[in-house]
């Protein structure tokens, strides 16, 4: 009897498997081929290395990238980049240098392989899928522990298949694709899922407008996003001068998929993210009429050449209105110069565009902030309150073709209705590939270079084991949705003190309650309740960290967002879910929790009881913890753990 037929997802799944059973909801182990990190959370996992002392990576490619914090406004962002190209001659990595773009898109030109798995310190790593990767968003602890050889543990996803039929219509782009799967299923529809799409309209999305679709599953929760490789991904890669690198991937005839879904093309129309969330999604012609002040063309979510082209297109001989500021981001110095070439930078520069060197910016409020109360149209992943740099932002997300026809009337406006034909863009055969601004890693180990650390370089927490008993005031409570840019932002203001912890953790939750780090200090161990979806969006683990080193050992939930879940525990915070969501109404900040023999119930099952002492109430507790993550947390995380273990080794011979 011959082997049931197999999805992309499942295969690249068996053809790393390492332990585990691929059953939803068990616990795998996978084999890790490439990383990715960027500067915003790559000198954490520098120092990870550190801790861990490796000698060299032992993962097939790993890539530090310099695409987040390019404003050097003083020495500390420029301090943490000599940092990070000392690391990766020390430790043998790529290092693409600041300007050279973001990390996603110059990854799938320069590394993506399919058939490859990755792992990223960045939630949108998801975007290689495009390629027909396996490529999963993590913690920075996890992306040193596979640079280390070590497996990448996730709970097995449920495998959702998307069939994609039709074409899209004039008008309307892969952005509207994403967006339209936001609209059906909100910021929590992928949680625990893999989406994959398959079907006959994929034949009309190049490699690119996959990437589009999905770098914003990491906006859905889901744990990653496959396309097959086939034609079109064999096409990008000849652009790139890597047709060699090509591996046929796709779907065996009548795989079945856990959940499956449907979306017609050709039906689709042009959608907006409403200021907020991702997840709150209508048709462009429902908000039309509203002024804006600000469009923002770039990011990661739009990266590709055509992305830029067509906005070049639609605005050729055209002003954008006097009111509004229209910034592009280009999101690799390549896609410059092929935009130079094709004379379409030429043409946004007469439109009024203001071009910025080729990075993340704006997407992670590195300048480009927008005005109190005005409406930014961006073609973003992302629009999470305060995200964008102001406290009072109104962020909106589309493709790009919605954020040229708000640029040239000055209001949102469905580009269908602009008074134009739909724009034609013909793109380059062959992109103009830059590789100077990639510097390889040492060819062999040789002699370790030293860290060259700057004073604004600091060192990881100390991590003690979890104590048996807790006794702990709830320091803050928050709601449902909360994400990681509301515990620890991101932005011109604590981003260049990520390297230094201590001084970082007094951002710690500021967007939400500027209270809590005195309070947390003063309290020292203490407990944070949130509600559905806790600490979605980025993957930054300075989420985990900072808290952390301010006393937080037990958060309590209705529910997590996987990267933040997994952050809590490989820095030994406890991670519990309500068993009945409705005692999240009964805690109150303040409240004096208790919570004993922590150890030995963790060791002995998935449920607690913990005792709040101020109401005189008990409440059960469950996680999802594994053996090897119980023991994880109640050593501390994952560095204390890593170095038992090895002790325990050296001791044993074994």
């Amino acid at each position: 009897m011959g082997a049931a037929p197999r999805t992309v997802a499942r295969k690249l799944i068996d053809s790393h498997l390492v332990e585990g059973v691929p059953r939803p909801g068990s616990e795998i182990g996978l084999r890790i081929d490439q990383t990715l990190t960027q500067d915003a959370t790559g000198t954490m996992v520098m120092l990870e290395l550190e801790a861990l002392d490796l000698d060299r990576v032992r993962t097939r490619t790993s890539v530090q990238y310099v695409d987040h914090n390019l404003l050097q406004s003083d020495e500390r962002n420029m301090a943490d980049h000599i940092f990070l190209r000392s690391a990766c001659r020390r430790y043998g990595l790529w290092y693409s240098r600041a300007g050279n773009g973001v990390s996603h898109p110059t990854h799938m030109q320069r590394f993506g392989v399919p058939g490859a798995t990755m792992v990223g310190s960045d939630s949108h790593t998801c975007a290689a899928g495009s390629l027909g990767m396996l490529a999963i968003g993590v913690g920075g602890l996890e992306v040193a522990m596979a640079m280390a050889g070590e497996p990448l543990y996730v709970a097995m996803p449920e495998i959702w298949g998307v069939r994609l039929t039709g074409e899209l219509p004039p008008w309307v782009s892969a952005k509207d694709v994403i967006l339209e799967m936001l609209r059906r299923h909100g910021v929590r529809g992928g949680v625990q899922r893999i989406i994959e799409y398959h079907g006959p309209g994929l034949a009309s999305l190049s490699a690119m407008d996959r990437h589009v679709i999905a770098n914003m599953g990491a906006e859905l929760g889901a744990t990653t996003t496959v396309f097959p490789a086939d034609d079109r991904v064999l096409e990008f890669l000849r652009g790139e001068g890597r047709e060699g690198d090509f591996t046929e991937l796709t779907a065996d005839p009548g795989a079945v998929y856990d959940v499956t879904e449907e979306i017609d093309l050709s039906s689709l129309e042009p959608l907006i993210a409403r200021p907020g969330s991702p997840g709150d999604v209508v048709p462009v012609r429902e908000a039309a009429g509203e002024e804006v002040h600000q469009v923002v063309v770039g990011s990661s979510a739009n990266p590709g050449l055509r992305d830029f082209a067509v906005v070049a297109a639609i605005m050729r001989g055209r002003q954008a209105h006097p009111r509004v500021s229209f910034d592009v981001n280009p999101t690799s110095r390549q896609i410059l110069v092929d935009l130079t070439t094709m004379g379409a930078a030429t043409g946004l520069i007469r439109a009024g565009a203001r071009i910025h060197q080729p990075g993340c910016l704006g997407c992670i409020g590195m300048g480009q902030a927008p005005a109190v109360g005005r409406n930014s149209l961006r073609t973003f992943p992302r629009n999470f309150p305060g995200r964008s740099g102001t406290e009072d932002d109104l962020v909106w997300l589309c493709s790009p073709e919605t954020a040229a026809a708000a640029a040239l009337t000055g209001r949102i406006t469905d580009p269908r209705d602009l008074p134009q034909d739909p724009p034609e863009v013909r793109l380059p055969a062959r992109s103009s590939v830059i590789p100077a601004m990639l510097e390889p890693p040492p060819s062999a180990p040789g002699e370790r270079p030293e860290l060259e650390k700057g004073p604004s370089i600091g060192g990881l927490p100390d991590l003690d084991p979890l104590p048996d008993r807790l006794r702990a005031p709830v320091v803050i409570k928050v709601g449902d949705d909360v994400s990681t840019d509301e515990i620890l932002p991101a932005g011109a203001r604590a981003l260049p003190f990520r390297s230094d912890i201590a001084r970082l953790a007094g951002f710690a939750f500021t967007r939400l309650d500027e209270g809590y780090p005195e309070r947390a200090r003063a309290a020292g161990p203490h407990v944070v309740v949130g509600g559905r979806n806790y600490g979605q969006g980025s993957s930054r683990e300075h989420a985990a960290i900072a808290p952390r080193h301010l006393g937080l050992r037990m958060v309590i939930a209705v529910s997590y967002a996987r990267i933040h879940w997994q952050n809590l525990v490989n820095f030994g915070v406890l991670p519990l879910e309500f068993a009945d969501p409705d005692d999240y109404g009964r805690i109150a900040q303040g409240d004096e929790l208790e919570a004993g023999d922590l150890r030995e119930t963790l060791a002995a099952g998935d449920e607690l009881h913990v005792r709040n002492l101020t109401r005189d109430e008990t409440y059960r507790l469950r996680h999802r913890l594994s053996p090897r993550q119980r023991e994880l947390v109640a050593a501390g995380g994952q560095i204390p753990f890593l170095r038992c273990r090895l002790s325990r080794s050296a001791t044993t011979g074994r």
